[in-house]
C-alpha cells in the first residue's frame, strides 16, 4: 500500500510547454491559482513548499489520442510527445488584479466554473494533468479552475500538507468570492478530492461566517473520498448554514489510503470511510439534511487504492461528466430514503449513466 501511495518516479520539468503539429484528440485551458512557492526550475512552475502569496498562471493541456477514460498518459522524457502523451503546450502568468480578463475571455456559452481542489500527495504538475484528464473526460462545459495548493508529493510528509491545507483556506475563499464576483459567472461547482475536502469545507465555512451565508452562485459542493474527521465535518456542515450547496459525498469502506489517514489522524473514522451499512454513521449523517452520500466500496476499476474512483472509474467519471453537463447535481432525481441507484431504466435511472449499481444514502432537505 504504501508503494502504491509513493507511485512511480516521474521526470521533472514536465510543464515545458512544446509545440503542436498535429491537432490533439483535445485541449484544456484551465486558470490554476496556487499558494505554492515558484521554482526557477524549466518545467516546474511551482514547488510543494509555501509560497508568499497566492498566484494566478492560465496553463492549456493538450490531451493525446488513443486513451481510456479516467487515464494519464504521463510524458516518460521532457519535452512531452503530445501524439501518445499528455503535453502543455501554454504557460502564462496572470498577475493577481487582471483574473477577472481571464473568466472575460472564455467563451460566451460558458457562464459555470468548476472549482477542483486536489489532495494530499500531489505535486504540482500531477494536479494539473489530473484536472486536464478530468475536465476532458466528463465534458464538462464549465470554466476550469484548479486551486493548487502546497503539497510536497511525498507519502512522508502528511502533516505537513495538512498544515499546509489550513494555510491556504484564505486563499481558496479568495478564489471562490472572485468567481462568484465575476458578472460572467452564473453557477460556481466546487470538487474537492481527499485532503481538499478539508480545505474546501473550511473556504466555504469562513464565507458563510463573514458574509452571513455561503454565496448563492456556489451550488453544489462535491467531496470525493475525503480526508475528513468526521466530528470537525459535522461542526462544517453546521457552520455553512441551512442556505447552503447541495452537499455530495463520494465513500468507500476499502480505501486504503483513507486507512491510514485515519491511523495518522488518532483513529479518527474519516467521512470518506464511513461504512454506511453502520447505524451509528448514518444517524449521524442524517442529522445534517441535504447530504447525498454514495458508496463506490463495490465498484471495481480505478485506481489501485481505491481513492480516486470519481476520476479513474470511467462509470464514475460518465456519471459525474453527465450531471455537471446538465447543470445538475447528483442528488437530482433522488428522494429521500432511496436505498439504491439503479442503471439505466430503473426508477431513478437518469442518475447513473453507466450499468452498475451504488448504495446511496439521501437525507432529505437542502438549500432554501
Amino acid at each position: 500500500m504504501m508503494l502504491a501511495l509513493a507511485g512511480c518516479a516521474r521526470p521533472e520539468g514536465l510543464l515545458v510547454p512544446v509545440a503542436v503539429d498535429v491537432p490533439p484528440a483535445g485541449k484544456v485551458d484551465m486558470l490554476v491559482a496556487t499558494t505554492r512557492a515558484p521554482s526557477d526550475a524549466e518545467g516546474v512552475l511551482f514547488t510543494g513548499e509555501r509560497g508568499d502569496g497566492l498566484a494566478f498562471t492560465n496553463i492549456v493541456v493538450s490531451i493525446p489520442p488513443n486513451r481510456e477514460v479516467g487515464s494519464i498518459q504521463w510524458p516518460s522524457r521532457v519535452p512531452a510527445d503530445p501524439t501518445r502523451e499528455f503535453a502543455v503546450t501554454r504557460v502564462d502568468p496572470i498577475p493577481n488584479n487582471q483574473v477577472v480578463s481571464w473568466y472575460k475571455q472564455q467563451p460566451r456559452t460558458k457562464h459555470r466554473v468548476l472549482i477542483f481542489v486536489h489532495g494530499f500527495n500531489t505535486r504540482f504538475d500531477a494536479s494539473v494533468f489530473r484536472f486536464a484528464q478530468f475536465i476532458h473526460d466528463t465534458s464538462a462545459d464549465y470554466m476550469p479552475v484548479l486551486f493548487t495548493w502546497p503539497s510536497r508529493g511525498r507519502i512522508t510528509d502528511y502533516l505537513y500538507d495538512r498544515e499546509s491545507a489550513n494555510f491556504s483556506r484564505s486563499d481558496l475563499a479568495y478564489v471562490l468570492a472572485s468567481a462568484v464576483k465575476s458578472p460572467q459567472v452564473d453557477e460556481v461547482v466546487v470538487l474537492a478530492h481527499s485532503m481538499g475536502a478539508w480545505l474546501a469545507m473550511e473556504s466555504l465555512r469562513q464565507l458563510a461566517l463573514s458574509e452571513g451565508r455561503v454565496p448563492g452562485k456556489i451550488t453544489n459542493v462535491v467531496l470525493a473520498s475525503p480526508d475528513l474527521d468526521i466530528d470537525v465535518f459535522e461542526r462544517q456542515v453546521q457552520d455553512l448554514g441551512p442556505k447552503r450547496p447541495h452537499l455530495t459525498l463520494f465513500v468507500s469502506r476499502n480505501d486504503q489510503a483513507l486507512g491510514v489517514s485515519r491511523l495518522l489522524s488518532g483513529q479518527v473514522t474519516r467521512v470518506g470511510a464511513v461504512d454506511l451499512t453502520n447505524p451509528a454513521y448514518s444517524a449521524r449523517l442524517e442529522q445534517a439534511t441535504g447530504i447525498v452520500v454514495l458508496d463506490l466500496t463495490a465498484l471495481q476499476g480505478g485506481d489501485a487504492l481505491n481513492h480516486s474512483k470519481f476520476a479513474t472509474q470511467p462509470d464514475m467519471v460518465r456519471l459525474l461528466g453527465d450531471r455537471l453537463m446538465a447543470g445538475q447535481s447528483i442528488s437530482d432525481d433522488v428522494t429521500p430514503g432511496s436505498t439504491a441507484v439503479q442503471a439505466v431504466g430503473g426508477a431513478v435511472g437518469t442518475v447513473v449513466a453507466a450499468p452498475f449499481q451504488l448504495p446511496i444514502q439521501v437525507f432529505a432537505g437542502g438549500r432554501n
